[in-house]
């Protein structure tokens, strides 16, 4: 698990599998961060294969901190095992979901919306 703080935007980036024991890891580490303001916690997917139920307990958990204390978090390379865990229990449309890191920081025009149907 690495853990990075740069200005405001907070990485958090678990490896292999979310589940009791590393999502305790998880809730650990977001606990340790002091919110402020308008943060940005970003929790990178992109090294995990697996996530069970109780790993949705550490998210949940984080998005409620961040919400509370005035910070945005989302999440970003979503695989698609873990994506289906987001959908089968609609957490997909409480959380928001962007398919890269960079994509997060690339504004949304208007042709964009268009070309999406958004």
């Amino acid at each position: 698990m690495t853990l990075t703080q740069e200005r405001q935007v907070i990485l958090f980036k678990p490896q292999g599998s979310i589940d009791l024991d590393s999502g305790t890891i998880l809730s650990e580490q977001m606990a340790a961060i002091e919110p402020q303001h308008h943060q940005l916690w970003v929790i990178d997917l992109s090294e995990v294969d697996f996530m069970d139920s109780s790993g949705l307990v550490p998210l949940v958990k984080g998005l409620t901190t961040a919400r509370q204390s005035g910070c945005r978090l989302v999440l970003c390379n979503v695989k698609a095992p873990v994506k289906l865990i987001l959908e089968l229990t609609q957490l997909d449309s409480v959380f928001e979901i962007f398919p890269s890191y960079e994509d997060i920081f690339t504004p949304v025009t208007n042709q964009q919306l268009v070309a999406t149907g958004v």
